[in-house]
């Protein structure tokens, strides 16, 4: 393992004064020709055959090369489906390591080994197909990455402190008034002072891109005139997508973005998409790893090496057993942290990283790799905890020092303020962190990524404004997306001026909001859901490049109300410690003030019963959380609070708690309430009136 970490040579263009020197790792290949493109044109100026030595590398040196220089590969080899290997000279294909790409891709037929109109099946034995590609090849770029980042160093804000923004780069500030035209969805678009001002007004403390490696169109998608604007379909592991810079550099233009983000405090962490490629199955087009090194690159039918395994849903599945795939995937993040300065990563279909011919495993090498790694081990580590493979289900199951999505906390508190039958019981443990799931394996609440919406489905807005998906643009006849969305349109399906539907819809979002950002455990939110973002219902809209999935920075009262009560909802979270404790609560009792750290609560004020968790029809809950003292180990009455629920139709009656201490209940938040004034003193001897379908904070103060 520590050969594999620490005595690999990055492979790649290397630039030096004298020239720059390639390399290229393909285990299966009889010859590998270096391709050079020195023009403006997509003409070959050189062909170069690379040396073979006992590790796979094929090497070359070219003395007096410059950075701006295109360039390729042609890689020799049997094409043999049947034996996993799909070796087609005619096709010049990219370097997995390279740092840049020459050229935006655009699909051409003349990507595919075999004809696209004939492969008709994934094993077809058709024979490859011998046009040459090299005028619609995707060619590399030979760059320079040199770059000053002054006195830039990462926030390294703590797991407790942590509250994550998703969002895509384009989208954020497509439609920004306040961005500069030229700028507007790119990296230098983010890095702009309204976005950073934004970001900072909200209080969030890191963006989690949607990817942002170079990937390709696809052809299925330019025919029916969408693209893929998620970007899940990554081509190059090092490179910076092109669509997104403003300007012709893009690796200064992020590298800036970056700087921008941590001087303004925010860390930036990258989804990252090692599960699969563009390349597709056996009908999907030669662009890099199938033509470098099929039986290497990609898992296989181990009954017929023609099929792609396809744990992903995308038609290939990266091949983690092999060392040079997790060579390959550990080379990158560490290029991104080193030379790009980002703070962590969000693995898309994380399962696969861990897989081999067992299944999934917990200690699977990638893993065990990434905790000895000095560089991977200190950044932020994030899982989304499932694939399509079998036993592809791993939420609390990937090692410390990971965290991952939790769809359930997704579902539980969905289903919860929708009125839907749910075991009271398990809304408390999703309030709680998540410690049925996590706490056995001794892992800390900030391991719960808890989110109630993501870039993958419903928007906030849409939850509470569509009973069902309406995903036509998608060109999928509405067969796409997912059909259980535990959604509401509270009478009328979409947009409507009705004062009263409008007001029910805003009431179940600011229960959601709040919901997410009271709870323990590291909140996510969905960038756009502040400003009440809406894509009309469409639930999978990763193909819709347009004003569809782009903010809308035109806010009427009802955005602006609601933006404000987030950035307080926000803010009250970062004040109180409850929230960021790294240890999960336990009902333990301070016998100095008689308080637990927290109390589950009836609206008579008596303590729940082992009975009452059980309740299906239970709609009301009241969590008592007790303020840690400054003393280790100790509780205090100042800044405790009580979070009232009530997702049923009828109004609750709350008895609130009496101390005898110095203070008493103030309203922070009341959903149920038009008007949400500052701290408002409630009486102790009155029962605390809590409408139907609303939440109410309390602070003892």
């Amino acid at each position: 393992m520590t050969g594999e970490l620490f005595n690999s040579t990055m492979q790649g263009p290397v630039v030096s004064p004298e020239g720059v020197h390639f390399s290229l790792y393909s285990e299966h290949a009889s010859g590998v020709e270096l391709c050079l493109f020195e023009s403006d044109t997509a003409v070959e100026t050189r062909r170069i055959h690379l040396d073979r030595h006992p590790d796979h590398l094929w090497t070359g040196w070219v003395p007096g090369l410059k950075p701006g220089c295109r360039y390729g590969y042609r890689v020799y080899g049997p094409y043999a489906p049947e034996q996993g290997h799909r070796f087609n000279p005619s096709k010049v294909v990219a370097d997995p390591y390279a740092r840049l790409l020459g050229q935006r891709p655009t699909w051409n037929r003349r990507w595919h080994s075999v004809a696209h109109d004939l492969a008709q099946e994934p094993d077809s034995k058709l024979p490859p197909d011998g046009t040459d590609n090299a005028l619609h090849a995707p060619l590399c770029r030979v760059v320079d990455t040199a770059f000053d980042w002054q006195d830039d160093a990462p926030p390294n804000i703590p797991w407790g402190q942590t509250i994550l923004y998703e969002t895509h780069v384009k989208g954020f500030t497509k439609q920004h008034p306040d961005v500069a035209p030229a700028l507007r969805g790119t990296y230098a678009g983010l890095a702009a002072d309204a976005a950073i001002r934004h970001l900072q007004s909200l209080g969030v403390t890191a963006v989690e891109l949607l990817p942002i490696h170079q990937g390709a169109e696809e052809q299925r998608l330019l025919a029916g005139h969408l693209t893929n604007y998620w970007n899940y379909n990554t081509l190059l592991f090092f490179a910076p997508e092109l669509r997104l810079a403003a300007g012709s550099d893009p690796i200064r233009e992020f590298k800036e973005m970056v700087r921008r983000l941590h001087q303004a405090g925010l860390e930036v962490i990258l989804d990252v998409v090692y599960n699969h490629t563009v390349e597709g199955d056996a009908r999907g087009p030669t662009l890099a790893f199938k033509g470098i090194d099929n039986r290497t690159y990609y898992t296989l039918d181990a009954t017929n090496p023609a099929r792609y395994e396809n744990f992903t849903g995308c038609g290939n599945t990266l091949n983690f057993a092999h060392p040079q795939v997790r060579r390959l995937a550990l080379d990158s993040l560490r290029y991104w942290v080193t030379d790009m300065h980002v703070d962590g990563f969000r693995f898309d279909l994380g399962v696969v990283l861990g897989r081999g011919d067992d299944g999934f495993d917990p200690q699977a090498p990638f893993f065990e790799a990434v905790r000895e790694d000095p560089v991977l081990s200190k950044v932020k580590l994030i899982a989304e905890p499932w694939d399509l493979g079998p036993d592809g289900y791993q939420v609390a199951g990937f090692p410390h020092g990971w965290s991952e999505w939790n769809d359930q906390y997704r579902q539980t508190a969905r289903r919860f303020w929708l009125g839907a039958p749910e075991h009271i019981g398990l809304v408390a443990r999703r309030l709680s962190g998540s410690g049925d799931m996590h706490q056995p394996q001794e892992r800390a609440p900030q391991a719960s990524i808890n989110y109630v919406t993501c870039h993958d489905g419903f928007t906030l807005q849409d939850l509470v404004s569509y009973q069902r998906k309406h995903n036509e643009a998608n060109n999928e006849r509405n067969q796409d997306g997912n059909n259980d969305n535990a959604s509401c349109n509270h009478g009328i399906e979409g947009a409507t001026r009705r004062a009263d539907v409008q007001q029910r819809r805003t009431r179940h979002m600011k229960n959601l909001m709040a919901t997410l950002l009271l709870s323990l455990g590291t909140p996510m939110l969905s960038g756009g859901d502040e400003l009440r973002r809406t894509q009309r219902g469409n639930n999978n809209a990763y193909c819709q490049d347009n004003a569809l999935s782009w903010y809308d920075w035109h806010l009427d009262d009802n955005k602006i109300d609601f933006l404000d009560f987030t950035r307080q909802l926000i803010a009250f979270r970062k004040r109180h410690p409850v929230f960021q404790r790294d240890r999960f609560l336990q009902g333990t009792l301070d016998a100095g003030t008689g308080l637990k750290d927290v109390a589950w609560l009836k609206p008579d004020g008596a303590e729940m019963e082992e009975a009452d968790w059980d309740d299906a029809d239970g709609h009301v809950l009241g969590c008592l959380l007790a303020a840690p003292a400054p003393q280790e180990n100790r509780l205090q009455h100042s800044g405790s609070l009580l979070i009232l629920m009530n997702a049923g139709d009828a109004e609750g009656a709350w008895r609130l708690p009496e101390w005898d201490a110095p203070g008493g209940w103030q309203r922070a938040f009341d959903t149920g309430s038009v008007e949400n004034p500052p701290a408002t003193p409630i009486l102790p001897e009155q029962p605390y009136l809590l409408t139907p379908h609303s939440l109410a904070v309390l602070e003892w103060k």
